[in-house]
């Protein structure tokens, strides 16, 4: 018998609940509550609704005593995969109650119904690709990453003219031109040439997969505002380079994952072509444009969807029958041809603004090409649960995503570092956990920072006053030497807990060699190369080569350890190896007991105090993080 819990019901205790968090269709899941006996309960109903739909009732059957508690079993199998919620009601001596979810998956029985149970059932036959969550993932803002020569202006039919910047170390553009407008048109050069320059410095990294922001042709300098899907821009190369690119990347034993905008064109397209600068006749300029059915006029040609209400990013139609089959379903569809050219999956901008059905009609075809190709979704909250657009989003049922962007996890650690408790953290992090199939929490891309976040390395250091600059004073801001010394040790913390968690961690270009930036364009200036913090990214590489070669780091079950306030404990497990991590953000030495024989820090050499059998005590001091390898238990 497991250790019962000391509430009527805990979710995420396998002895009130069998198997943990999400389960596959098909699969006899065992509910067990532990009433006090004190109560004097006489039945227990467990109510479970597939979502949307109405609670069907499963009554509870008495299975005898657990000390001073009753227990009641019921076994339920979900026959399709959706998303379920659950709760309890119990008849007792004092009258009904209601049993709801409280804090951290235990019960609160309460006279009124409260919170539900989430239980997420996905289809079993369906395997997310796991090669993602084992590795480290690299994400590089293409025009901002390396050149292998000075810009010029690309002579290609719908290139408006650009802004150059000879000097790789500008500052990005940021003011607004004549017009109020700020066009994002100014271009350092990135190429994909000079991505493969430095491939072995991304090897030295343990990189294992390449994830880009878009690439192809586009008016902007981030080419959101796609210009023709079928084109690499030429500012950065050409197909062939492309292809060269993903071969000597295979050779280095990496995968390269392109950004998907699917959701919106740009203004300057072939598709929309507002500007005329393509030769092809665009929905702007005639409704008899092979495109016209893919927007959402209004009042053609000037009143349109777009996205955010931004008039340079026409919204398309996913449901449109001519743009599925151009962007999916055709042989030479934009999804195929890029993985048939080299690539191994697509990251799909705002996926939360793209149909269910079109990301289940992606993700199929995207298999059919490439039976391994993963799917990434940019999803900011808990993708589970997710409802946009007044819909609830099935995500995770099985054919959908195989990942998403771990924004959750992101602000835990941010929350952890900024004065947050190890609690809380622990609190959020075990509920994506229950909500989330185990190959998709296995397989998450974990973040920090990103191209629409402000630089790690700010946020941990700046003031609340400096925040409140005018966007003169954020385009010129650097952090001053000693708060730049207390951020680089919390951005230490940051990349532990990043790389130590489960999921692919995934650096964003520049966070290792010590960028700084507020928000866009600040956060997307070029890489530094010769100027890199030198003590920082060797940290980074340390912390790289652990990840890379452990498989305890990538594979093993993770637990969380008593978390209290400013000290963080958790351990991975797998087979007969355990690591525990343990992160001090506090500003007084934290110790931590620990049940094992020995243990040895596989970050940097340090001793820990050995007393027989009360096991290791463990002296953390401030804002430091271990990582241990331990030997033996009590």
């Amino acid at each position: 018998m497991k250790e019962i819990p000391n509430c009527m019901f805990h979710s995420r205790e396998l002895a009130c609940k069998t198997p943990y968090g999400a389960a596959p269709a098909g699969e006899v899941i065992e509910f067990s509550t532990y009433p006090r006996r004190e109560r004097g309960t006489e039945h227990i109903t467990l109510w479970i609704e597939r979502d949307g739909c109405e609670a069907v009732a499963y009554p509870m059957r008495w299975y005898g005593l657990c000390g001073a508690r009753d227990r009641y079993c019921v076994s339920f199998t979900p026959a399709e995969p959706g998303l379920y919620w659950y709760y309890f009601t119990m008849d007792t001596a004092g009258g009904p109650r209601f049993v709801s979810r409280g804090y951290g998956g235990r019960s609160e029985i309460i006279d009124t119904l409260g919170d539900k149970y989430q239980l997420t059932v996905y289809d079993p036959q369906y395997r997310p690709p796991g090669w993602f969550g084992e590795g480290i993932t690299y994400n590089i803002f293409p025009d901002r990453f390396c050149r292998d020569k000075l810009p010029v202006q690309p002579e290609a039919e719908g290139v408006a003219p650009r802004v150059l910047h000879e000097n790789w170390d500008d500052l990005p553009v940021y003011k607004p031109d004549e017009h109020g407008e700020i066009l994002n048109n100014d271009f350092f050069g990135g190429t994909l040439r000079g991505v493969i320059e430095k491939l072995d410095y991304l090897e030295s990294l343990r990189v294992r997969t390449l994830y880009f922001n878009p690439i192809f042709q586009a008016y902007s300098n981030h080419r959101y505002d796609t210009g023709d899907y079928k084109k690499i821009d030429p500012q950065l190369g050409d197909e062939e380079d492309f292809r060269m690119l993903c071969s000597e990347a295979e050779k280095r034993g990496m995968r390269v994952i392109l950004d998907g905008v699917f959701n919106h064109t740009g203004y300057d397209s072939r598709y929309f072509n507002a500007r005329g600068r393509y030769d092809s006749v665009g929905a702007h300029q005639s409704q008899d444009s092979p495109y016209y059915s893919w927007f959402d006029f209004q009042k053609w040609p000037d009143k349109y969807g777009s996205w955010w209400g931004i008039y340079t990013l026409p919204q398309v139609r996913e449901d449109d029958a001519s743009y599925i089959d151009y962007i999916i379903e055709n042989e030479d569809s934009v999804i195929r041809r890029w993985l048939r050219l080299g690539a191994s999956g697509w990251r799909l901008d705002v996926a939360d603004e793209l149909p269910d059905a079109f990301i289940r009609r992606l993700n199929a075809a995207a298999k059919r090409e490439k039976p391994d190709a993963l799917i990434v979704g940019e999803v900011w909250e808990d993708a589970s649960n997710k409802i946009a657009y007044s819909e609830r989003r099935t995500y995770f049922q099985g054919g959908e995503l195989d990942s998403v962007m771990n924004y959750p996890l992101r602000e835990a650690i941010l929350g952890f570092l900024g004065g947050g408790t190890a609690e809380h953290f622990a609190e959020r992090m075990e509920t994506v956990r229950e909500n989330y199939p185990r190959a998709v929490f296995y397989n998450l891309m974990n973040i920090i920072g990103t191209h629409d976040t402000p630089r790690a390395l700010t946020i941990l250091g700046v003031s609340d006053e400096e925040w409140k600059m005018d966007r003169d004073g954020r385009a010129h801001y650097t952090l001053p030497p000693d708060r730049l010394e207390s951020a680089k040790r919390r951005l230490k913390l940051a990349a532990v807990i990043q790389f130590t968690m489960p999921g692919s961690p995934t650096i964003y270009y520049g966070d290792e060699a010590g960028k700084q930036g507020f928000e866009d364009p600040f956060n997307r200036g070029t890489y530094p190369w010769g100027a890199e913090d030198a003590e920082l990214l060797e940290f980074y590489r340390t912390l790289c080569e652990q990840r890379d070669r452990s498989e305890t780091l990538n594979r093993g079950e993770l637990r969380f350890l008593a978390c209290e306030g400013a000290l963080l404990q958790y351990e991975r497990c797998y087979g007969q190896s355990r690591i525990v991590v343990l992160v001090n953000r506090g500003h007084t030495t934290a110790r931590a007991p620990i049940d094992a024989l020995y243990a040895a820090d596989i970050l940097s050499p340090v001793e820990f105090d050995m007393h027989g059998d009360q096991g290791v005590i463990a002296s953390v001091p401030p804002e430091t993080a271990y990582v241990l390898r331990c030997f033996g238990t009590l």
